[in-house]
């Protein structure tokens, strides 16, 4: 079994060293602050440079980037591979990967998309990027922190694209549910009477999601699910409501400035997906 080094003993950081345990593989840890290995069948490191030397792969999992540079040692990690589950950027993961080559280091890039509970089972999922050969080498190590894990390329910076790019999604509809209860509370509706309703409703994102991927893949928007010009048209009666009740509306006034300008550009009949292009600045490709 190969032999892995953790640094780092956060609440993540620990999760990861526990799934390797686990999975019979020889632990080092270590941590700035002493304590936090208690309860871990690992090797205790006095140092970072001691830990890394202690193993052919090191999984580093910390605040941030800065924190990771400050504890790597470029010597001790010669001839290594460095897997970076620090969450960052994907001009971050770049920067990182390109330091690591420099020094001869191998580096994969790595986006946890599990709570710590979840690490080590069926339900943790993990992104990789980098080179291939690196992945493939530590394919069967890095198994033990779940089941569903995915190479997404050599690009070092990928796997951080595809956390933000989710993350974005994520926390923008989130905005949404939170200011759904902020309204439906003004309008006298309790949060759980409504909450059911809510997740019925959004019972076709999948598909719409399926819908727009299309679209922006195509690179062609048609209307037949739905306009620019109806969905404006919704909106305004969305703000409507929310104004009267004199709520923050700046998320969904920013959407709805947003659907103008497509529309001002000659795009009222195209569809939602059309927006994708607006936003990458390429407002006159495609066809409606």
């Amino acid at each position: 079994m190969t032999s892995v080094t953790v640094l780092g003993l956060g609440p993540m950081g620990r999760a990861l060293a526990a799934a390797f345990i686990a999975a019979g593989h020889p632990t080092t840890v270590w941590n700035r602050t002493p304590g936090k290995e208690n309860g871990l069948d690992a090797t205790v490191a006095g140092t970072a440079a001691e830990a890394i030397a202690a193993s052919p792969l090191v999984v580093v999992c910390v605040r941030d980037y800065a924190a990771a540079q400050a504890i790597l040692d470029p010597g001790a990690l010669n001839g290594r591979t460095l897997v970076n589950t620090t969450g960052g950027s994907p001009a971050q993961a770049r920067e990182l990967a390109s330091w690591a080559a420099a020094h001869e280091i191998g580096y994969l890039d790595g986006v946890i998309v599990a709570t710590t509970a979840a690490i080590g089972g069926p339900e943790a999922t993990l992104f990789y990027s980098g080179p291939a050969d690196a992945y493939e080498k530590h394919r069967g190590t890095l198994a033990a922190l779940g089941e569903n894990t995915t190479h997404l390329g050599e690009d070092p910076g990928r796997a951080a694209a595809f956390d933000a790019s989710l993350q974005d999604m994520l926390w923008t509809s989130m905005s949404g549910v939170v200011h759904m209860f902020a309204l439906a509370e003004a309008e006298h509706i309790d949060a759980a009477d409504i909450a059911g309703h809510a997740k019925a409703l959004l019972g076709f994102f999948p598909d719409l999601i399926d819908l727009l991927a299309g679209q922006v893949a195509a690179g062609h928007y048609p209307g037949d699910a739905g306009t620019l010009e109806a969905t404006a048209a919704t909106m305004d009666h969305v703000l409507s409501a929310i104004r009267a009740k004199n709520l923050d509306n700046g998320v969904l006034s920013a959407a709805r400035a947003e659907v103008q300008r497509a529309i001002d550009a000659g795009h009222g009949s195209d569809g939602f997906g059309r927006l994708a292009a607006r936003f990458t600045g390429a407002a006159g490709g495609g066809a409606s």
